[in-house]
């Protein structure tokens, strides 16, 4: 079994453990998820999926979605105006983002803990989280701009 099936079997056991009733489409779309490095939006997910359940709607996605999201499997990122993307990787860390196509990839760095302190005891806050946002041009939108120059 590879790791990501392993982590998909893990996923289904924390679900039924919630109560939660696996169905064809909810394994589905917990399974593109965890496949996908790309930080779908429920759009995304839907689009992929339409053809394996064409019955299915983007409310059941959504509603999919917010059941991931109760039990702790999935995060919601919300960047901006644009739609919301979910991500499986529901441990610490950071994103950046393209400022050209939108593309959101994961990178890792030591949690800026002491930045959460230094807020509390300079403004007295209880600090509840944080969230670092990096952007820039991914190399995909760099290669387009130095060939249509």
């Amino acid at each position: 079994m590879t790791v990501s099936e392993q982590k998909l079997q893990e996923a289904l056991a924390q679900l039924k453990n919630s109560g939660v009733r696996i169905t064809p489409q909810r394994h589905a779309v917990l399974e593109y998820l965890m496949q996908t490095m790309n930080h779908p939006t429920a759009d995304d997910i839907y689009k992929a999926l339409e053809g394996k359940f064409p019955n299915m709607s983007v409310a059941t996605v959504y509603n999919n979605l917010r059941v991931f999201q109760e039990i702790g499997l999935v995060r919601e990122l919300t960047y901006g105006d644009s739609s919301s993307r979910f991500d499986c990787n529901t441990s610490k860390h950071y994103h950046i983002i393209c400022d050209d196509c939108g593309k959101i990839v994961d990178f890792h760095y030591p949690s800026l803990d002491e930045v959460e302190q230094l807020a509390e005891q300079v403004t007295g806050f209880d600090v509840s989280h944080h969230r670092m946002e990096v952007y820039g041009k991914c190399e995909d939108c760099q290669s387009k701009l130095q060939t249509s120059h």
